[in-house]
């Protein structure tokens, strides 16, 4: 209440109902964004052919049951590593500033994740809508593959879509858009896109050398490494790490885990060096074609994403809704900006949903 205060004068009146309100306020918003209980719970299944773990927030679990089944599914496709545990805050988030009314499920990239010790895996079937293995899998084309493989094997065909993607995740939307057309996308939000020229960015220049030249040497230390550290020290050194990135919650400690493994950390890396040689040039016919159903969210500061890139594509699409970051929101959201973006997009979805 400092700024209330004047020298040698005591609070207004005035002041007192404003600062009272306002402190009303952050209660409420501190009391749904931390202490409301929120339902999230795990699935893990084969897709594809390999592992993939499915965060799910909200009581929908089969969406294909009749009873209470919602209108829509809000799918997030996480960047690299893809590990839904990093994205758990987010996914609360979101589900509580879309008032409890639609599932908002993240889903792991193939090979980033491995199922925990005694969980059970729902294996697929003959029946299932894609029970074969994908062509590399965990390579980017099969990513992309991975991702249909599961729309088809869970989400029922007529139910409503908003697609979220972060990072790579966007080009891996895009390439499901352009793939299957035929998706009830009611709208589609790429969160610092990562869906050009990537090893020409600041961080790509970095990245590239060591994913693509010295990727087989770097397995050598983590390898040792991962041999000579107990995984109980290996738990104490990533729960350490959470903690110093602010990402430490009972979710992301639990399975955090599931991905600290030579396996995945070499199809993360793998992953990586696709992205340094394949994303090159934007596709701007996907792009064109299915630009009503799209909201690109570019930073101002983002060395994955220049914004020079904003620039281009607001210039090359200016009847598209491309939006620049005005809050100094890091790329890496997840980290630090969970309920400023969870809130943003339940703004800019309002017009959408109210329409179903």
């Amino acid at each position: 209440m400092e700024h209330l205060l004047h020298a040698g004068q005591g609070p207004s009146w005035r002041g007192l109902v404003q600062e009272g309100r306002r402190l009303a306020q952050l209660t409420e918003e501190m009391d749904v964004t931390e202490n409301e209980d929120v339902l999230v719970h795990d699935e893990f299944l084969v897709c594809g052919g390999v592992v993939t773990h499915v965060l799910k927030c909200g009581p929908w679990s089969d969406l294909f049951s009749t009873k209470d089944s919602p209108k829509l599914l809000v799918l997030i496709i996480t960047g690299n590593p893809g590990v839904p545990a990093f994205y758990t805050e987010f996914v609360k988030a979101l589900y509580l500033s879309l008032q409890k009314r639609y599932p908002v499920w993240v889903i792991s990239h193939a090979g980033h994740v491995s199922a925990p010790r005694g969980v059970k895996v729902d294996e697929e079937v003959p029946k299932d809508p894609s029970p074969r293995k994908l062509d590399d899998a965990v390579g980017l084309e099969g990513q992309v593959e991975h991702k249909l493989a599961f729309l088809r094997r869970c989400v029922p065909a007529t139910l409503r879509l908003v697609l979220i993607s972060h990072s790579v995740g966007s080009y891996i939307l895009l390439e499901m858009m352009k793939r299957a057309p035929q998706l009830p996308v009611l709208r589609s939000l790429l969160l610092f896109p990562t869906i050009e020229r990537i090893a020409k960015t600041p961080n790509g220049q970095l990245a590239t050398p060591l994913l693509c030249w010295l990727r087989y040497a770097l397995y050598v230390p983590i390898y040792i490494g991962l041999s000579l550290l107990p995984a109980r020290v290996q738990a104490i050194l990533a729960n350490l790490i959470l903690q110093s990135l602010k990402m430490e919650n009972a979710v992301t400690s639990r399975h955090v885990m599931n991905s600290v493994n030579m396996d995945c950390i070499a199809n993360a890396m793998y992953l990586g060096s696709q992205e340094m040689r394949t994303i090159l040039e934007r596709d701007n016919d996907t792009i064109q074609k299915h630009l009503k159903k799209l909201t690109f969210y570019y930073g101002t500061s983002d060395l994955w994403c220049p914004i020079q890139f904003y620039e281009d594509i607001k210039k090359d699409f200016p009847s598209g809704d491309i939006k620049l970051c005005e809050k100094g929101i890091n790329h890496a959201f997840v980290m630090s900006s969970n309920q400023e973006m969870a809130t943003m997009i339940a703004d800019w979805l309002k017009d959408d949903l109210a329409k179903i």
